[in-house]
């Protein structure tokens, strides 16, 4: 591949000065300024360097890449030291002024009009960069070049939404930069941006770049700017660079991540160092941080992700329209619910509801973000019995991987997949099931996102607590087993689990203080004690006797791993029997959810 970066070379200048405050003037948005009217002979400059900026930036983060690049006709190469040989010199110098961590530029009011050298050679790529200052001759003579190379890719960095000349060419870019640390109101607007489509587009600032509608997105921890390579000009090269390589749009933002946060004065990094330091960084910090917030006492998990199945025998039970709208209006009462955040960590979403917006317009994802509430989601795609048998396995493994990627760029963070096991389950069904769980687990992590793993044996039954405490002891076995063989790392992996008690149908019910001590060895016999964390699931208890149950539990800790619950009917069902599908009561019906939420959570604490 050959490109051709059109811009400006500027010739950046380090003054690191002495903080004698006689010398800095503050401003009204208190940035430090050096008080030109200094006398020179009384200020002490103790470190003075210099370096290539504006468009040799982008050269060397290509050429670093391994991409052959030229800029504005005149070739500039990278010599054995890693230093640029330059034949273009520099047009403006930028002098840059750094005291007490605080940075001043002081750059000439007009830069030099950027030069475009006719070219009888064809480019796979046209890169107009940040450092470029367009005219109308300029912009004709991109055009006239594009003419005759229509299979030239162009592809903009627009800083400034001002500059007429570069927005008349946006309609005939491959790939748009979009710097937003700037009036925003301009380019959401902008109607040259939206003929073109999201697709096409790269957001970046100096802390997070994002593509694809702000749905991608990668953070950025360094922001200091205090070495010649701009977080945007480093950024914007090392995406190119990446989808030119044929990286994904995923794989493109962590390598701009990586060479952002690891470059230094006068060098970046080459494209070896940056696949080396992304193999040796994967999720995992972050998985673990994650799943540690997921089970922050004394908040809890909302489960608010019933199939499309579940829901509609629940609205027909008390005679609700099963429609679209209803289920939107019936999950949003619960996620707006006023004060959410101060009872739940997290909420599991099913998939209809991810893509449904709020009362106030805003996506479901991001508003619960807003709240500081973790999103998750529901991957599995529900029970299928095994051939010859009325036993069942969790299906939805196939294209798994695609839909959590996916649901990585829509912003959520967590899975959960139930496996659901009947009284008394075969060997063979434990097995099968554990793997199925071990394997969604592993591509959950693969994919950034932390796994909730949920065996259920079913409340549903005539057995005795007994029973119940040794099956649900060898599934919690089999199951560690097999997330051991897959390598899932459990310090970012949630279980989600059943209370040990007896079955539903069994003559005599279990007693709370009998749960706890039977749950609380069953845990303790069988779940590692590197586990992120232990959530209880309600299992069609009724919302006073989960409530009564949990607290039994807790009061046999304490445990090695954070203990809370994931409910689903124990929080929900007062809410939906107030609601009724009638919206002049959901004052009420939030009333009654906070209620159950307020009740269990008081536990934790």
């Amino acid at each position: 591949m050959n490109i051709l970066v059109v811009g400006n070379i500027l010739k950046d200048v380090y003054l690191n000065i002495d903080t004698r405050k006689e010398n800095l003037e503050t401003d009204s948005r208190n940035i430090k300024w050096l008080d030109v009217s200094f006398d020179a002979s009384e200020h002490r400059f103790f470190n003075r360097e210099s370096s290539l900026g504006g468009a040799a930036i982008t050269l060397e983060v290509l050429e670093k890449m391994g991409l052959k690049t030229t800029i504005n006709g005149s070739d500039l190469s990278i010599d054995e030291n890693g230093l640029i040989v330059k034949s273009t010199p520099a047009e403006t110098y930028r002098y840059i002024m750094i005291a007490d961590s605080k940075v001043s530029y002081f750059v000439p009011s007009n830069y030099k009009t950027t030069d475009f050298v006719a070219l009888t050679e064809f480019y796979d790529y046209l890169f107009i960069d940040r450092s470029a200052e367009l005219d109308q001759k300029a912009a004709n003579k991109i055009n006239a070049y594009l003419d005759i190379s229509p299979n030239t890719k162009l592809v903009l960095y627009i800083k400034d939404y001002s500059n007429i000349f570069l927005r008349k060419l946006i309609p005939r870019a491959n790939l748009v930069f979009i710097e937003r640390n700037r009036d925003e109101s301009d380019f959401l607007n902008a109607p040259e941006l939206n003929k073109i489509g999201n697709d096409k587009i790269v957001y970046l600032t100096e802390k997070h770049f994002s593509y694809l509608d702000l749905s991608e997105k990668t953070s950025v921890e360094r922001v200091d700017m205090l070495t010649h390579l701009s977080v945007y000009s480093i950024a914007a090269a090392t995406i190119l660079g990446g989808f030119i390589l044929g990286k994904t749009v995923e794989d493109s933002l962590k390598l701009a991540k990586i060479n952002v946060e690891n470059s230094r004065l006068n060098t970046v990094l080459d494209i070896k160092e940056l696949e080396e330091i992304k193999q040796n960084t994967d999720y995992s910090d972050n998985l673990e941080l994650i799943a540690a917030n997921m089970v922050l006492r004394p908040k809890g998990i909302l489960a608010a992700d019933e199939s499309g199945g579940s829901i509609h025998k629940k609205f027909e039970r008390l005679g609700i329209e099963d429609s679209y709208e209803n289920r939107r209006d019936y999950r949003n009462l619960l996620i707006e619910t006023p004060g959410l955040e101060k009872y739940v960590n997290g909420v599991i979403l099913f998939d209809e509801t991810a893509r449904q917006a709020t009362d106030s317009g805003q996506n479901v994802v991001d508003y619960l973000i807003s709240k500081r509430i973790i999103p998750g989601i529901k991957v599995d795609q529900g029970l299928e019995k095994f051939e010859n048998s009325e036993e069942t396995y969790t299906k939805g493994l196939d294209g798994l991987a695609e839909r959590l990627k996916e649901y990585y760029r829509m912003g959520l963070r967590f899975a959960k997949w139930r496996a659901a096991f009947e009284m008394v389950p075969s060997d063979f069904a434990i097995e099968e099931n554990c793997q199925i769980l071990g394997k969604y687990a592993k591509e959950c992590q693969l994919a950034g996102l932390v796994p909730i793993v949920e065996p259920e044996l079913i409340y549903d039954g005539d057995y005795t607590i007994t029973q119940s405490a040794e099956v649900t002891g060898k599934i919690l076995d089999r199951l560690f087993k097999e997330l051991a063989v897959l390598d899932v790392k459990l310090n970012a992996c949630v279980l989600k689990v059943n209370m040990i008690i007896a079955g539903k149908e069994f003559e005599k019910q279990s007693p709370s203080k009998e749960v706890g001590k039977a749950t609380a060895k069953v845990l303790k016999e069988h779940v590692p004690k590197n586990l992120a964390g232990v959530v209880f699931l309600s299992g069609g208890q009724t919302p006073e006797q989960a409530t009564e149950n949990l607290a039994a539990i807790i009061k046999n800790g304490p445990y090695p791993w954070p203990v809370t619950f994931s409910f689903a009917r124990a929080l929900q069902d007062p809410a939906l029997f107030n609601w009724k599908g009638d919206a002049t009561n959901i004052d009420i019906a939030r009333k009654a959810f906070l209620d159950r939420l307020i009740q269990n959570t008081d536990i934790l604490k």
